[in-house]
């Protein structure tokens, strides 16, 4: 009988979260494959836009992503990587359309061609008991935010640090086999943690977001992101309900404008009874 992760577990994404970790072989090749817990509470999607992959979530998900991204470039088995996928994968919350699994990739360690990536892809969603538990190490991370400093809030004539090429993999986001793919060297990973780690903090409008490989990729969150999905999810719905039909940018560009009429609907303020 498997224990049932506790509820405070399930808000943990600070250092050491639990996660859990599968070998699974693709394309004649065995990979360590580590994915979120089944009751760990952060939502993802993604999606193509301006010529632009977007990973998508709110501030915890971005927590819990740069803790990620972080602990994957210390990692030392090759053939490691982190997979999010059903439970914690939706739609997205502009269009409502499904999003693809998400694999970020440790490229000094592991290579994902495209048959092993659609070799994955297949026997989506995992199954099963995992392999095993781990505990994901980010005790780093917290002391390189603590002492980073905006640009906007620095002393005058403080200069940014100068930019010194790094030899090695050069990062990519990408559509790979059915899953969106984002592959960097243990310097990048360590190099995007942090903004993405401390996505929110500086929101406008309740949006915010930080380029991953630019300019093909972003992390883009909302701190009303299930409420955006949910809308997006009922937009559809309602389209399908009242005959409209079709596919493509059109059909999409009506659910984003319907969406947004429902999440208008929802902030209405509900009339007094007269009796």
């Amino acid at each position: 009988m498997h224990r049932r992760q506790r509820p405070a577990g399930a808000g943990h994404v600070g250092d050491r979260v639990k996660l859990h970790r599968r070998a699974v072989w693709c394309d004649g090749r065995e990979f360590t494959v580590i994915t979120l817990r089944p009751d760990t509470d952060c939502r993802f999607s993604t999606n193509f836009y301006h010529d632009t992959w977007h990973i998508l979530s709110d501030w915890r998900g971005a927590r819990l992503l740069g803790r990620l991204l972080w602990g994957l470039a210390y990692q030392r088995r090759p053939g490691t990587l982190v997979l999010i996928d059903r439970p914690h994968l939706g739609p997205n919350p502009f269009d409502g359309r499904p999003g693809d699994p998400i694999v970020l990739v440790p490229s000094d360690l592991t290579a994902l061609s495209v048959r092993a990536a659609q070799a994955l892809r297949r026997r989506l969603p995992l199954r099963g008991a995992p392999d095993g538990t781990v505990r994901w190490q980010t005790h780093g991370l917290d002391p390189v935010v603590a002492q980073r400093v905006p640009w906007d809030e620095r002393p005058p004539g403080v200069q940014r640090a100068p930019i010194v090429p790094v030899r090695g993999p050069q990062p990519k986001i990408d559509r790979v086999g059915g899953l969106l793919m984002f592959a960097a060297s243990a310097h990048d990973l360590r190099s995007y943690a942090p903004d993405v780690h401390e996505l929110g903090r500086y929101a406008f409008r309740g949006m915010d977001y930080t380029e991953v490989e630019s300019p093909d990729g972003e992390v883009q969150v909302f701190n009303d992101f299930r409420h955006r999905v949910s809308a997006a999810t009922a937009a559809r719905r309602e389209l399908r309900a009242e005959g409209v039909t079709g596919a493509g940018p059109g059909f999409d560009e009506l659910v984003w404008d319907r969406g947004t009429d429902v999440r208008r609907r929802a902030l209405r303020p509900i009339a007094a009874g007269t009796g």
